[in-house]
């Protein structure tokens, strides 16, 4: 199973319903809990974030692939279902659409 990097900011409101898609998805189904996801935010860490082709945040890869950029337009639900399609590839190696 591969790590996941999201790359979000401190005070991003998009940023913060991915950390709380992460949790609630951890708490539907506990064998997410097995991925190892590295949060980096992008200002702490400058010199990181410049080596991945992303504008916003968050960003989630899976080595050097991108899985998921947020659009200003994605709402809660979107940013869940792309951070579970995300988890999911980090676990089985390909996407499934949720139940």
């Amino acid at each position: 199973m591969d790590k996941l990097t999201i790359f979000y900011l401190e005070h991003c409101p998009y940023c913060r319903n991915a950390k709380l898609a992460v949790r609630e998805l951890y708490a539907e189904n506990p064998t997410l809990q097995k991925i190892n996801i590295e949060w980096v935010e992008e200002r702490q860490n400058p010199e990181r974030a410049e080596q991945y082709d992303y504008y916003y945040v968050p960003s989630v890869f899976l080595g050097s692939e991108k899985l998921y950029e947020c659009s200003p337009a994605d709402d809660y639900e979107v940013i869940k279902q792309r951070i579970w399609q995300a988890m999911d590839k980090a676990i089985h190696g390909h996407k499934v659409e949720p139940n």
